[in-house]
């Protein structure tokens, strides 16, 4: 009777241990499903609070248009807002581009050189400080209508971040492990592509997400002072003929642009940059 007892007892431990690891895969599940689909719970919950609270208030879609209101413009208007869309995309795309190719340089230009460092990096705060809307109308002056003025401003506000984050990710490296890898017979050049380079990515690719929200900015702001074309001169268009609708959509289609390439950049870093572990 006492090895009967002693069996069931044990049968009864191990049930409930079983219960208990059903219970924690699944809260482990469900916390995974809220953190995942969080934004997308809470981006819901104000659509739907904005949608029911501007019919309660009692304003017309005039002052404030409901997020259905938005959505069925976006519809109905899609082929018009991708046609301003591609101007916008190309000027942002082109002015990061310049971003790139010239901060990079810069960087390790800044890095390599300290001499470089103290004269340039004043200039660039300088620079950052500088309001691009006061930018704009002297770019326009000097660049014309045309292209230039929108892609070069889009340029200027996004290379700082790039030469900031750049510069600090090959700065942060562990110096211990430079001497280390140079003990070893590698040279500078296999140092930077082997060691400093890796390491300095996700710096780098942080900047980059900065910089291309920016330049989304830096477009669409050129766009208002001078253009014939894009999503800002769409949306002035539409303030001008007091379409709050169209507004609104020209809002939403610049949000989604620049909410894209963040996550196209976001979605490059996971694949070429190693992932840094969690400080929480």
């Amino acid at each position: 009777m006492a090895r009967v007892s002693g069996f069931s007892g044990s049968v009864a431990v191990q049930t409930e241990r079983g219960k208990n690891t059903i219970k924690a895969k699944r809260k482990f599940r469900l916390q995974q499903l809220t953190e995942r689909f969080s934004a997308l719970f809470l981006a819901v919950a104000l659509l739907a609070v904005w949608q029911i609270a501007v019919p309660l208030s009692g304003l017309s879609e005039f002052i404030l248009p409901t997020p259905l209101a938005i959505a069925t413009r976006i519809a109905n208007e899609l082929p018009l807002l991708a046609s301003h869309g591609y101007i916008t995309l190309f000027e942002v795309l082109a002015g990061f581009g310049m971003g790139v190719a010239i901060g990079i340089p810069l960087s390790l230009l800044i890095f390599y050189s300290r001499a470089f460092e103290k004269a340039v990096y004043p200039l660039l705060v300088a620079l950052q400080t500088i309001p691009k809307v006061a930018l704009a109308p002297i770019l326009v002056l000097y660049l014309g209508y045309g292209w230039a003025p929108k892609i070069t401003l889009a340029f200027l506000i996004a290379l700082f971040p790039i030469v900031i984050s750049t510069v600090v990710g090959l700065q942060s490296l562990d110096k211990n492990l430079v001497n280390l890898v140079r003990s070893m017979g590698a040279n500078e050049m296999q140092t930077f592509f082997k060691v400093r380079l890796p390491a300095a990515l996700p710096n780098i690719f942080g900047g980059f997400k900065v910089a291309i929200s920016l330049s989304v900015i830096g477009a669409v702001i050129g766009e208002y002072v001078a253009a014939e074309r894009g999503l800002g001169y769409l949306q002035l268009q539409a303030n001008s003929l007091f379409d709050t609708t169209l507004n609104f959509a020209s809002v939403v289609a610049i949000s989604a642009l620049g909410v894209s390439l963040y996550f196209i950049l976001d979605f490059i870093e996971s694949k070429v940059a190693y992932k840094r572990d969690s400080a929480k």
